[in-house]
């Protein structure tokens, strides 16, 4: 049985459990992944374009980051630093990937859906369920570079700065790569959408438990 690690409080900051797992506290980095593993997820299916494989890089990044962790000098937060790992083991991926496959974006990559919990009605329910269907359906359609951004600005809530920081890239093409996905994927599109677009790509809690007990299981034992 993994150690619980419920001494960690889930309102204490990022930099404080940092200190404690650097400590030895090393039930502490499940709070850490459990509170960023949907961008971890999000960020790493769009770099990937499907769920291939997402499990496990998430698990590669997450033990890169353990390891790596007394290297964190926290002059970005730590959901940056995470995130640019993630995009790192993401991108080493997809390159191994294609030396044997076709590039992700070629074609459509619909990712299987996994239960929502119920709404007001079944109709209501339904038609969420569409509409983010729709959703990862058309972004999956944009470009690595593309995909990548809109997911970290717009389904993410990013800032541009943050952006451009996780992908080492300037404001300016941070800007123009949105503006580009935007439009390949149409204001229509956008509108039909609305507030279903925070719900596209969830990582749900079975998932979420399964890469948690996997990494801590490497770090612990």
């Amino acid at each position: 049985m993994l150690p619980d690690p419920a001494a960690a409080s889930a309102a204490e900051p990022d930099d404080a459990l940092i200190k404690r797992i650097c400590a030895g506290e090393t039930a502490c980095f499940e709070v850490l992944m459990r509170r960023h593993n949907e961008r971890i997820y999000r960020t790493v299916r769009a770099v990937l374009g499907d769920d291939a494989d997402v499990e496990d890089v998430m698990q590669q990044a997450y033990i890169s980051a353990y390891q790596h962790l007394d290297r964190f000098e926290g002059r970005a937060r730590f959901s940056t630093w995470m995130t640019r790992i993630a995009i790192n083991e993401a991108y080493a991926r997809l390159r191994k990937r294609q030396r044997t496959e076709p590039a992700p974006w070629e074609g459509e990559h619909a990712m299987a859906d996994e239960p929502e919990a119920a709404g007001p009605t079944p109709e209501q329910v339904a038609a969420r369920q569409e509409m983010q269907a729709l959703l990862e359906r058309a972004v999956d359609t944009l470009s690595v570079p593309n995909r990548t951004v809109f997911v970290l600005r717009s389904v993410e809530g990013l800032s541009t700065a943050e952006t451009a920081d996780c992908l080492k890239i300037s404001e300016e093409a941070v800007k123009t790569r949105l503006h580009r996905a935007n439009e390949a994927l149409r204001l229509w599109l956008e509108a039909q959408v609305g507030d279903a677009v925070q719900d596209a790509f969830r990582f749900y809690r079975p998932r979420c438990d399964a890469v948690v007990s996997s990494v801590m299981a490497r770090l612990i034992h």
